[in-house]
């Protein structure tokens, strides 16, 4: 019997657009937001579900404000307990895109990941931190993480994380596939310009170089006081031959779903034998430059 997995990606835009308001009551609203759609996710059988980079909130990068150090908090904690009940409510697995607090003034963009009968599992921490002057300051929020490419051996398949930025880079895409990854989730806050044409390329060829599946989760919507630009949503599953299964809208807060065929990944892996053809000892010179 083939093994399906019913994957959700939630993008969604902030719902509060108010820099006079305090940090906790925008939290909270962006919270609210999201709930909706993840009992739209329980109740329609998704299996593995990922919600945004810091879903809870704005991307508040653009701009270098301490107060939006007020948003970290500790992995696991207050909002991953909260995932951790509709996980357990729906046999569902879920992976929550945070700011993290580890101590006084160390900050990471993270992502829990929590099993379908609630228990936190692990976290990744995003590697590649940008800072891309105008938008993108991220150097100012988050320390780059330390914790490599893990992949999380869930109740309905192996996952691995990788956050926005570092899709760019086919290193760790590469890491998380010899590592065992079977669906490999991006959450990102990107906006259209200068990407836009790469979005729609870059993890489709992480599918397909790796033969894994690809969640790739977007925002929506245009974020004040920062205004950087749209957050074109287009959230999307491809396949591990990098044909697309789902699309999202570019401007609608909505749960897409698709279900994912795990058999799929043998059957790619015996046609194309990229690891088998590897030649790690000829890529010394790639982690000394």
């Amino acid at each position: 019997m083939a093994r399906i997995v019913r994957g959700g990606l939630i993008q969604c835009a902030n719902p509060v657009n108010d820099e006079s308001q305090p940090v906790h009551v925008i939290q909270k609203a962006a919270l609210e937001a999201h709930i909706p759609f993840i009992e739209e996710a329980g109740k329609g059988g998704v299996q593995v579900l990922c919600l945004q980079e810091i879903f809870n909130g704005p991307y508040f990068c653009p701009g270098q404000a301490v107060r939006w150090y007020e948003a970290a908090e500790p992995v696991p904690g207050p909002t991953t307990a909260i995932m951790q009940e509709y996980a357990k409510k729906y046999s569902m697995v879920i992976v929550v895109p945070v700011y993290e607090r580890e101590q006084a003034g160390v900050y990471y963009n993270t992502a829990a990941v929590i099993d379908a009968d609630g228990k936190y599992l692990g976290k990744y921490r995003k590697n590649h931190i940008p800072q891309v002057n105008p938008g993108f300051f991220e150097k100012f929020y988050f320390r780059p993480g330390n914790m490599g490419y893990p992949v999380f051996e869930t109740a309905y398949a192996k996952v691995g994380v990788y956050i926005c930025y570092d899709r760019h880079f086919p290193e760790g895409a590469r890491a998380l596939g010899l590592a065992g990854a079977e669906i490999v989730l991006n959450p990102s806050a990107t906006v259209a310009g200068l990407s836009q044409y790469l979005w729609k390329i870059e993890q489709p060829a992480h599918a397909v170089a790796n033969g894994y599946y690809v969640g790739a989760i977007n925002r929506v919507g245009t974020e004040a006081p920062w205004n950087i630009g749209k957050f074109y949503g287009s959230s999307y599953f491809v396949d591990p031959r990098g044909n697309f299964l789902v699309t999202a809208s570019e401007d609608k807060s909505e749960l897409i779903t698709a279900d994912l065929n795990l058999d799929t990944i043998e059957e790619v892996r015996r046609t194309w034998q990229f690891f088998r053809d590897r030649r790690p000892e000829t890529y010394e010179s790639l982690v000394k430059l």
